[in-house]
Formats: structure tokens, sequence, C-alpha cells
């Protein structure tokens, strides 16, 4: 059993979780690049000083508040492939239509795709998104052997990355004639699944 957590990290966890919920608060009215640091310092109860020891650029801000939404995103999909463990396709579908109505109404989500500053934020989830994908697919692969721990690691990885770059690709660029959605995933990725999953 694990101690108690130490001050120190208890106290760096809520300074930056406050700086990131400033952050995406700011984002709901305005772009990213409107945002101004000292408005995020006021919002957030500390000072532009503080601001700065802790996240050390603005750049650095935007690399830790996009991870986060990562994690936001991760955490909106778990429970739709919780729900659906005897059907894994039927999982995979209500987690990409839980994902594209997170993204749609994220406030990150809308500033990627326009307004000042978008080409700030963009290369961070694209062309520099490597620790974007990073954290998504691996989070995404712990979930998916917890859904179904039986699941051999390689396919789990293979899976996992698949429906990440997809979930990206979509949410970088969401307008799709040909309506892909949560049912399009399943059917392209069904097969994949069943396989992996014996089903």
């Amino acid at each position: 059993m694990s101690g108690p957590t130490p001050f120190a990290v208890a106290t760096r966890d809520l300074l930056r979780t406050t700086v990131l919920d400033a952050v995406r608060a700011q984002l709901r009215t305005r772009t990213w690049g409107d945002l101004k640091m000292a408005e995020v310092a006021r919002l957030a109860g500390v000072s532009r000083q503080t601001l700065y020891n802790e996240f050390g650029s603005r750049s650095e801000l935007a690399q830790a508040f996009v991870l986060r939404e990562v994690d936001h995103f991760v955490d909106a999909v778990q429970e739709a492939v919780l729900a659906d463990r005897a059907e894994p396709v039927a999982a995979l579908a209500a987690a990409f239509e839980v994902f594209l109505k997170a993204a749609a109404e994220d406030p990150l989500v809308r500033t990627l795709l326009g307004g000042d500053g978008a080409d700030e934020l963009l290369p961070l989830v694209t062309t520099q998104g490597e620790p974007v994908l990073e954290r998504a697919t691996g989070r995404l692969a712990a979930l998916l052997l917890e859904g179904w721990p039986g699941l051999d690691s390689a396919d789990v990885g293979l899976l996992a990355e698949a429906v990440v770059r997809l979930a990206i690709s979509y949410a970088a660029l969401p307008a799709s004639p040909s309506g892909i959605d949560g049912q399009a995933i399943a059917r392209l990725l069904g097969p994949f699944v069943d396989r992996a999953t014996g089903g």
C-alpha cells in the first residue's frame, strides 16, 4: 500500500492543475494566439513568475496543456470501452463515437482548427506530436489490456496506435465527406479486433 502523497508533490500537482484549468477556461472564449500568460496567472491565482518557474515558457505550457487534454480524451473513452467488454468491436465503435463527441466540444480542438495561434498548437499533435502519440497510445493500450487481458501485447500496441492516429487525424481535419464515425471505424478495424480477441 502506498503512503500519502508528499506535500511538495501534491502542491505542485495542484498548481499545474489550476494553471491548466485556467488555460482551458480562456480557450473557451478566445484563441491560443489571444491567450496571455499574465491572464493565465491571474485566473490561476499565481504570479507570472510562478507560472514561468513551473512551465518555463509559453510553448512548454502549450505542450503540458495538450498532454493533459489527451488524458481527458482517454478518460472519456474509458467508460465506453469497459462497458462493452463482451463485444469488443461494439466497444471500439462506442469509444470512437465518444471521442468524436468530446473532440467536437473541446476548446483545444476548436483552437487547433482555426484562429490566431493555431499554427503554434497544431504541430504539437501533428509534426511534433510524438509525446501526444506516446501518451495516448500507452494509455489506450493499457485500457485495452484492462478490458481484454488475454490480448497479445503486439496486437494491442498496433491497434492502440492505429486508433490514436485515426483520432488525431480526425480531430485535426474533421470535415469528412465519407462520413467517418464510430461504426465506420468498427467496420474498418473490426476484423482485426475479432481476430485479436478470438471473436
